[in-house]
């Protein structure tokens, strides 16, 4: 029975999610359509089959059952509908196409602009809720590099100090891995090496690893400290204290948290530490647990250790930090989708389609509450406004690309040609569609 409650837990965040982005969305187009006076046959959130309705004045009011996406429904529009019999009438005054372009243009776009409005809402709301809780770089010291990893290999040594990426310096360790600086073009990461700045460049298949292997975190350059004993555990049992500082496993060598962890997992037996406790050296033995491998001790608390900080905003100073990072997200996501269509990044890997979504939305969710929700509906937000302003016939983006072309030629596009990419294109993001999908269950199931 868990897993049935999981999986209708998932469905119901994602609908939620999509639900609002969807309406939003909408919405934009059926505001700007009233305001230059259009008539809007439909306001539909969901597709068919309805499972709710009302007509109110000129428009009826939907909500489908697949919800996957809306339409506003304009008179005199050739849209998802495929209805093309007003075509063979005089165009009324309160149709779409009796409209200026540049009107057209408005309602076409102005989802894409309600999406981007949304994002930056959220995350200044996020901004003005929670603030910022950051690392300063500086608190951050010497990284331990384990053997073989990811980090060794494009070229990062124990005792390196990161501080920057791209060729700059960043004030804050989660500055390194925003959006935009790690899909850059050519992404490099700045260390600090025996007094001296290197810059180490990255493989072109480094975001791909990113997503499957570990790599650097502030817990690399954890201090192998003891902050606590569990009880009854082994390293009670064998007498390690809170306060202990592990300075040797089996005669080797040991400065890092990481360092003692990667030992003590690797062992197949009895282990003797070296421990410094109150200026002199301890030779003490231990067994890890048989099952576990581990000896129940706990690392320094990385809040305290690194002098983590909480940035908080007023007002006006949200509002900033939402345009900021809707700006973030926003060209992180160009930048990824380029390197997709490079060659640089896997499609497979880093192409999400509803699975994805809805699994990605419920972790976030359960691991951040009502934070995780709206960071990951903001991220969908603008990815949705991205994505809907691509030049493919029946998104905004196609219909656009019509109207720049009429607005150049002075002359629409004839209703064959609209017809026929519409109907392309329609066929295009149905397989577009499936095959995500179908890529997600590879990726669930390990395909």
């Amino acid at each position: 029975m868990d897993w049935i409650l999981s999986i209708s837990t998932t469905i119901a965040i994602f609908i939620a999610a999509i639900f609002i982005l969807v309406t939003i969305h909408e919405l934009g187009h059926f505001l700007a359509a009233k305001f230059f006076k259009m008539r809007v046959d439909r306001f539909s959130i969901g597709f068919p089959p309805n499972i709710f309705g009302f007509k109110k004045g000129e428009t009826e009011y939907v909500i489908g059952a697949t919800p996957l996406g809306g339409y506003v429904k304009i008179a005199g529009m050739i849209d998802e509908s495929m209805d093309d019999e007003f075509m063979s009438k005089e165009p009324a005054p309160d149709e779409f196409r009796s409209k200026p372009v540049w009107q057209r243009m408005i309602v076409i776009t102005a989802g894409v602009i309600f999406n981007a409005i949304l994002a930056v809402i959220i995350y200044a709301g996020i901004a003005f809720s929670y603030g910022d809780t950051v690392i300063p770089i500086e608190s951050v010291n010497e990284i331990y590099v384990a053997e073989e990893s990811l980090a060794e290999e494009i070229g990062f040594q124990t005792g390196d100090r990161v501080i920057g990426i791209n060729g700059e310096k960043v004030e804050y360790w989660d500055q390194i891995f925003s959006p935009s600086s790690i899909t850059g073009r050519n992404l490099t990461f700045m260390v600090e090496r025996n007094g001296e700045e290197i810059n180490i460049p990255t493989p072109l298949n480094f975001l791909d690893r990113l997503g499957t292997e570990a790599f650097l975190t502030p817990s690399n350059a954890l201090p192998s400290s003891i902050e606590f004993v569990a009880e009854n555990s082994p390293a009670e049992q064998a007498g390690l204290q809170s306060g202990d500082q592990i300075v040797s496993v089996d005669g080797e060598q040991i400065q890092y948290w990481e360092q003692l962890v990667e030992r003590i997992v690797n062992t197949d037996g009895k282990l003797t530490l070296g421990v410094m406790r109150n200026g002199e050296v301890l030779q003490i033995a231990v067994t890890p647990d048989e099952e576990t491998n581990q000896i129940g001790i706990g690392a320094p608390n990385p809040f305290e250790y690194f002098d983590v900080q909480t940035i908080n905003y007023n007002l006006a100073q949200s509002v900033g930090k939402g345009f900021s990072e809707t700006e973030e997200t926003f060209f992180g996501i160009v930048q990824g989708l380029g390197k997709m269509f490079s060659g640089d990044i896997s499609v497979r890997q880093n192409l999400g389609g509803p699975v994805a979504i809805a699994s990605v939305t419920r972790e976030a969710t359960e691991n951040r509450g009502w934070f995780g929700f709206w960071t990951i509906t903001a991220f969908l937000s603008v990815t949705l406004a991205i994505m809907n302003m691509l030049p493919i016939p029946a998104l905004d983006g196609g219909h656009f690309m019509f109207l720049v072309y009429e607005g150049i030629t002075r002359r629409e596009p004839s209703e064959k040609v609209r017809m026929g990419l519409q109907q392309l294109g329609f066929v295009f993001l149905i397989g577009l569609i499936i095959l995500v999908t179908f890529n997600d269950i590879l990726r669930t199931f390990g395909g």
